[in-house]
């Protein structure tokens, strides 16, 4: 499966691209791809007939909208691997403020997803393989919903709308140049994660949070808390301040 080519300057050095007309998950094919390749690279897929999201819940992937994986080959522990989802969040926002010019629409709601006028526009799945006691390779999974979004009857009770690009804006943006402005967005955060940590990204996460300071809802498994939404701790955690005070979350359904 050769790399399409690709000639946009602002394309990260060093990164393949893969454009599929249909996969399964982009996720697993990039998983099953990592074996054959040498460094990180981008597969996405025009069509995703088996898309999923958090809890291996369907995922609505419709041509288009947008079905990218990023397929990375980190070097730190499991639990600092997994804080690229807040590098894969801002990426997501600066992306979707280049191709808008809508800085204010766009939030981002923890864990993983990212909120177009307060409704769900798109969200992220990190899944990996390991080696030993660390990650071999991972996908981080990106699905934004360009031109079409699922109905709310489909949707979980209580979760949040969902909305489509086009539908709240008017923009058509096509996948492969949704892409174009991803990727370069993604590599910045990266170069700073690595480079700085978590902290720079965990304060510029911050500063677009969706519904901080306010009282939330965070289901984890059978009991749901609910307090004012705090802070994100430097592992990424949910802080809440509940009536029976701080309280730390390390997954967790958001409800607002």
């Amino acid at each position: 499966m050769p790399p399409r080519p690709f000639l946009d300057k602002a394309w990260p050095e060093g990164v393949l691209r893969f454009v599929l007309d249909s996969v399964g998950s982009t996720n697993a094919h990039a998983l099953s791809e990592a074996p054959a390749m040498a460094g990180p690279a981008w597969f996405l897929g025009l069509e995703q007939t088996a898309g999923r999201g958090r809890r291996a819940r369907a995922w609505s992937s419709p041509r288009g909208n947008f079905h990218g994986t990023l397929l990375l080959f980190p070097k730190e522990r499991p639990d600092q691997v997994a804080l690229r989802s807040f590098a894969a969040a801002l990426a997501l926002r600066d992306a979707l403020v280049s191709v808008t010019g809508l800085p204010e629409a766009f939030s981002l709601k923890w864990p993983n997803d990212v909120l177009l006028n307060g409704s769900k526009l798109a969200g992220i799945l990190l899944e990996a393989t390991s080696a030993g006691t660390g990650v071999q390779a991972l996908a981080i999974g990106i699905g934004v919903n360009l031109m079409a979004h699922p109905d709310q009857s489909v949707m979980e009770e209580g979760a949040l709308p969902a909305v489509s690009l086009l539908s709240e804006t008017g923009l058509r943006v096509a996948p492969e140049a949704f892409l174009a402005a991803l990727a370069p967005a993604y590599a910045r955060w990266e170069a700073v994660f690595t480079a700085q940590g978590f902290a720079p990204l965990r304060a510029a996460w911050l500063a677009h949070a969706a519904k901080l300071g306010e009282t939330i809802r965070a289901r984890t498994g059978k009991d749901t808390h609910h307090g004012v939404f705090d802070t994100i701790d430097s592992q990424g955690n949910l802080i809440l301040m509940t009536a029976t005070g701080r309280l730390e979350i390390p997954a967790a359904e958001v409800f607002f």
